[in-house]
């Protein structure tokens, strides 16, 4: 499988985003995840938004932000999740959460697509 797919020329930076995201879940269900939601956002301003939300076979529920960077200038997609950046997904999987009965074990990833390829970083960050 292809999962690495280079840039088409005159592409948006959302259209880089997209495809980005696309090799990310296909890279994560050939792992064995099954999708759950893409592009959760919570509702009103100043909310989060999550790429991908997976599960995992053992019911984990797994919250992941997809980062593709050309470059690696400033350290690279993997250094782009910062801090308040890993707030806002925090505080948007807790808002996911709140539908579900009994709350299932969870974890955020980030998966990054630059020069050198796709690398899935699991359990990159916590909830504190």
């Amino acid at each position: 499988m292809q999962f690495l797919k280079k840039d088409t020329p005159g592409q948006t930076t959302k259209a880089r985003g997209d495809a980005g995201e696309d090799e990310a879940l296909a890279y994560l269900q050939a792992q064995g995840l099954r999708l759950l939601q893409r592009n959760y956002r919570t509702p009103g301003r100043g909310g989060g938004e999550i790429d991908l939300i997976m599960q995992q076979s053992d019911g984990t529920v797994v919250f992941v932000e997809v980062k593709k960077r050309s470059r690696a200038d400033f350290g690279g997609a993997a250094a782009s999740v910062t801090r308040p950046k890993q707030r806002r997904i925090v505080f948007a999987a807790h808002h996911y959460l709140l539908r579900w009965r009994h709350l299932p074990p969870a974890r955020f990833d980030v998966v990054t697509l630059d020069a050198s390829g796709l690398q899935w970083l699991q359990a990159a960050f916590d909830a504190t």
